[in-house]
């Protein structure tokens, strides 16, 4: 939803009513009243994470049953891990060609489909978690996104958040820009381009694939989430050294994908249930995975041995540079997608001196005292 809802964004709201008032926990207290069985609806939702994965597994399962409890029951989502019904990295085309009416992913796994879509998960140097929400919601994000997905008859929302990723997991320590040559590296999103830029091999791989190929040396280094998520996938069993910062993604934005038929088709109190649904879990999800963040790279660092590193400046210098020119050329695609770096590079520049003014100063002032 945009910071400016049209008339009928704003009679789904009024027809929600009070229903919504706990839709910011995790759960409703007490749900509404169950539909009779000729009233009730169920959508399939397909997903890209293995089942329960803390994280965007987790935040797959409370997606559905925050719709199921506001809707009282006339919308019931059944959720499918990935591999259940279709594969975790066709998904997208799984709601587009109405094999399900809802998906939940990450949209940069798009990038082959549309260049841009990787900057509505994250852009390297981009959007913090709270400045991406802040796009989305008041800075035009939500009308671009869905202008770059309407051609496939799909509508997005954001519907959960990892937070701040971490720079990575690899077997051997990256001390300059040359120990990225050659590297085989999961890296998916515009991330990974600017991986190559620098020597690197970017390889896309879903979640569930992961761990197998770095323990068999299919690839040498990964990135997935931050502490909590990455540890539930045990790459500490194989790689030591944990890098930071995430400075392809720092910022972890989930996706539900919506079949527009499916979504229109639906009463107007049923819409703003999905779409006041998937707000509440945004948020949610992504405090869940700041509690969590810290205590797990605690753990993972002293009872598995994990050695955290820095990226050296020399490569982040390198990357900054590079993420730009990578940005020119998703802009370079075609006119939607030049409309989507330009509305990314203005909420960036648009924050960005609040956010050094307020978060930045603060944290270095806060680490300064303790």
């Amino acid at each position: 939803m945009t910071g400016d809802p049209d008339r009928t964004s704003l009679s789904r709201r009024a027809a929600l009513g009070a229903t919504l008032a706990g839709a910011a926990g995790a759960t409703l207290a007490r749900p509404a009243l169950a539909a009779p069985a000729s009233e009730a609806i169920e959508w399939r939702m397909v997903t890209s994470w293995p089942k329960n994965l803390p994280g965007p597994g987790m935040t797959a399962e409370r997606l559905a049953k925050r719709i199921a409890d506001l809707s009282g029951g006339r919308l019931t989502i059944k959720v499918y891990a990935a591999g259940e019904l279709v594969p975790a990295l066709e998904v997208f085309d799984a709601v587009t060609n109405g094999a399900a009416e809802m998906a939940h992913t990450a949209s940069l796994f798009w990038q082959g489909k549309m260049p841009a879509a990787a900057l509505f998960t994250a852009g390297p140097f981009g959007l913090t978690p709270l400045e991406h929400i802040a796009w989305i919601n008041h800075g035009g994000g939500q009308a671009v996104w869905e202008k770059l997905y309407q051609r496939f008859g799909v509508r997005p929302l954001m519907a959960g958040n990892t937070g701040f990723q971490m720079g990575g997991w690899f077997r051997k320590e990256i001390t300059s820009l040359d120990d990225l040559k050659g590297l085989k590296i999961r890296m998916p999103g515009l991330g990974g381009e600017v991986m190559r830029r620098l020597g690197a091999t970017p390889v896309s791989l879903p979640p569930g694939e992961i761990f197998t190929a770095l323990e068999s040396g299919v690839i040498d280094g990964t990135e997935f989430l931050g502490p909590w998520s990455d540890a539930a996938l045990g790459f500490y069993k194989v790689a030591k050294y944990y890098y930071a910062p995430g400075f392809h993604e720092p910022n972890g934005t989930g996706e539900a994908l919506l079949s527009k038929k499916a979504f229109d088709a639906l009463p107007a109190d049923l819409q703003a249930v999905v779409e006041h649904a998937a707000a509440a879990e945004n948020i949610f999800a992504l405090t869940e995975s700041e509690w969590h963040n810290g205590a797990a790279l605690t753990r993972l660092r002293k009872e598995h041995g994990v050695e955290l590193r820095y990226y050296p400046d020399t490569l982040l210098s390198a990357a900054a540079t590079a993420s730009e020119d990578v940005l020119d050329m998703v802009a370079s695609h075609d006119a939607v997608s030049a409309e989507v770096v330009a509305s990314f590079r203005k909420a960036r520049a648009t924050q960005a001196t609040w956010s050094r003014v307020s978060q930045a100063r603060f944290l270095a002032a806060r680490d300064a005292a303790s």
